[in-house]
């Protein structure tokens, strides 16, 4: 895994982080929560390539 990968999903951790305080404070509570949600997702769709290829390496490590 590159150190970019890992700069780009600690950058929207914390995008994400700072925008939940923002709305929470200003009362926008399902708002906050949504934020959060569609954060979760964006990082997972920028896992699933990776994961994908770790399967790949663990079926051709274990001849599975």
């Amino acid at each position: 895994m590159e150190v970019d990968f890992i700069f780009k999903i600690a950058a929207i951790g914390i995008i994400v982080a700072v925008l939940y305080q923002v709305l929470s404070r200003s009362g926008r509570e399902e708002y906050a929560t949504l934020t959060v949600i569609a954060g979760i997702v964006v990082i997972v769709m920028m896992l699933l390539p990776g994961i994908g290829d770790l399967r790949s390496i663990i079926d051709s490590t274990f001849d599975i």
